[in-house]
C-alpha cells in the first residue's frame, strides 16, 4: 500500500495543557499499519508535532494496535446512506483482526519517559530556521548543526537550509545566517559584522545566561572554572566569550582535584547546560571542598530540560530490562541519558537514532523496555520507534511522567515583526 493510494489519518491532538503555544501539525499514519510517518520533510514544521501522539493510546493490545480499528475503519469508511449494521460489522472485523495480530506476539511493556524530546531552546532554534526560510526564502545558512539531530538537520536541509561549519564557507550574500542553539564565540558575530552579514542568533537563552555569568565573574576579577566537555560546541562558545586562557576547563573529579588556581579565594565556576546532574554535583562538591570561597551560579546552570529528562530516566530505568534513548551520537544530553540509565540500574541502555537502526536480537529476551528521548530528538522518532515495536510485540505503553514543562522562548524580533536590522 502506498501513501498516495490510500487516505491518511491524523492522530488526535493532546489536550491543551500538554501542548506548547505553537501551532499544531500532523503526524500521519498509513491506514494499514500503526506506523507513524512524517509527511514530506519540507511540508511539516518540526516544531509543530503533537506531543502526546502515542501515549494517548494506552496499550498496544489496547494501544498502538488499538489504533488499527480506527485506521481500518477510516480506510473502509462507509459512504452516505450505509446502514448502522454495516458500520458495526466493519468495526467488529477490524477489532478481530487487531486482536488476532496482537495475540500472536510476545508481550512487551514499554515505559515511556516524560518529559522527553524537544526542549524550549531546541524548539526555538528550529523555529528560527523555519521562520527565516518562510520570511526570506531559501537559502538560509546555518553555522554548525542547528541542533544535534540528523533527522532535524536533514529535514531543514530539504526545506532550503545550508549547513556550514565556519563563516568562510558562506559566499558574499544577503541571505540570513543563523548561529546554532549551542552558542558561538564572540569572534563569530564579529566576523559576520565585518562581512556585513545579516545574522540571527539561535543560541538557547539558558546558554546565553551562562555567557553572561562568565562575563560578570570576569569583570569582578574572578578566575573562572568551566565544568564541561572539551570540544563540545557549547563549551567552545562559552570559553570564547572571554579572552583566551581566562577560562579553565574541568571535565572530571580528577581535574577538580588537580586544579591549581591563581588565587584560591578568587574563583568562580559555571557549567555546560547538558551535563550529567550527578557527575556535575560530584565535581562541584570537590571544588567547594578545596576552595570554600568559590562562587557558583545564582541558579543551576544545567538546564531544566536536562534535569527533567535525567529524572524521568531514573524513574523508569530500575524497572526496565533494556532502555532505548532516542538521540544522536553527538548529542551531549542524549549520551548522558544512556549513562544515567545504566547507573540507575538498567542492565542494558542503548542510543538509537531511528527505528531502522534497532538491533532486534538485543530485544528478544526482554519483557519491559524503557524509552526516553534527548532534548534534540523530535517526537515523531519516538512514535516511529513504538510503531516498529508494535509490529513485533504486543506492546503495552505506560507513560511515566516526573515533571510538567510549560516553558517557551521568543524568537528574535526580526522574525516576529519588521525586517532586517539597520
Amino acid at each position: 500500500m502506498t501513501s498516495h493510494s490510500q487516505p491518511k489519518v491524523a492522530l488526535s491532538m493532546p489536550p491543551p495543557r500538554a501542548r506548547r503555544r505553537f501551532a499544531e501539525g500532523l503526524i500521519l499514519i498509513e491506514p494499514r499499519y500503526p506506523r507513524p510517518v512524517c509527511a514530506a520533510a519540507s511540508d511539516v514544521p518540526l516544531t509543530r508535532r503533537p506531543r502526546a501522539s502515542v501515549e494517548d493510546h494506552g496499550s498496544c493490545s489496547q494501544g498502538m494496535s488499538s489504533v488499527a480499528p480506527r485506521l481500518s475503519r477510516a480506510s473502509l469508511a462507509p459512504g452516505p446512506g450505509v446502514s448502522p449494521q454495516t458500520t458495526e460489522r466493519l468495526d467488529q472485523m477490524s477489532q478481530s483482526s487487531s486482536l488476532s495480530r496482537s495475540s500472536a506476539r510476545q508481550p512487551l511493556t514499554v515505559l515511556l519517559a516524560a518529559p522527553r524530546g524537544f526542549c524550549a531552546g531546541v524548539d526555538r532554534a528550529i523555529q528560527i530556521v523555519e521562520l527565516a526560510l518562510k520570511k526570506y526564502g531559501p537559502p538560509v545558512y546555518v553555522r554548525h548543526e542547528i541542533v544535534h539531530n540528523r533527522f532535524v538537520v536533514d529535514s531543514l536541509r530539504q526545506k532550503g537550509a545550508i549547513f556550514v561549519e565556519e563563516l568562510d564557507e558562506i559566499p558574499d550574500t544577503d541571505a540570513p545566517v543563523i548561529f546554532s542553539a549551542h552558542g558561538v564565540p564572540k569572534s563569530v558575530p564579529a566576523a559576520a559584522r565585518d562581512r556585513s552579514m545579516f545574522f540571527l542568533d539561535a543560541t538557547c537563552p539558558l546558554v546565553s545566561k551562562v555567557h553572561v555569568e562568565a562575563e560578570r565573574h570576569h569583570a569582578s576579577g574572578l578566575e573562572i572554572v568551566l565544568i564541561g566537555h572539551r570540544g563540545h560546541p557549547e563549551v567552545v562558545g562559552t570559553m570564547g566569550q572571554l579572552p583566551e586562557g581566562v577560562v579553565r576547563l574541568v571535565e572530571t573529579v580528577d581535574d577538580a582535584r588537580r586544579l591549581v588556581p591563581r588565587d584560591p579565594e578568587a574563583l568562580a565556576y559555571i557549567t555546560q547546560t547538558t551535563l550529567s546532574v550527578d557527575d556535575t554535583a560530584e565535581i562541584v562538591q570537590t571544588l567547594k571542598a578545596r576552595f570554600p570561597q568559590i562562587v557558583g551560579p545564582h541558579k543551576e546552570d544545567i538546564c531544566y530540560a536536562t534535569t527533567n529528562r535525567q529524572a524521568a530516566v531514573k524513574a523508569i530505568a530500575p524497572r526496565s530490562d533494556c532502555l532505548l534513548v532516542v538521540g544522536a551520537p553527538n548529542s551531549s544530553n542524549s549520551l548522558r541519558l544512556v549513562e544515567v540509565a545504566e547507573r540507575a540500574g538498567c542492565p542494558r541502555a542503548l542510543l538509537v537514532q531511528r527505528a531502522a537502526e534497532l538491533d532486534w536480537d538485543k530485544l528478544s529476551d526482554i519483557a519491559t523496555l524503557g524509552i526516553a528521548a534527548g532534548a534534540s530528538a523530535p517526537e515523531v522518532l519516538v512514535d516511529e520507534l513504538i510503531a516498529a515495536l508494535s509490529e513485533r510485540f504486543a506492546v503495552t505503553v505506560e507513560t511515566v511522567r516526573t515533571a510538567e514543562e510549560r516553558i517557551a522562548f521568543n524568537v528574535p524580533r526580526e522574525l516576529r515583526d519588521g525586517g532586517r536590522p539597520d
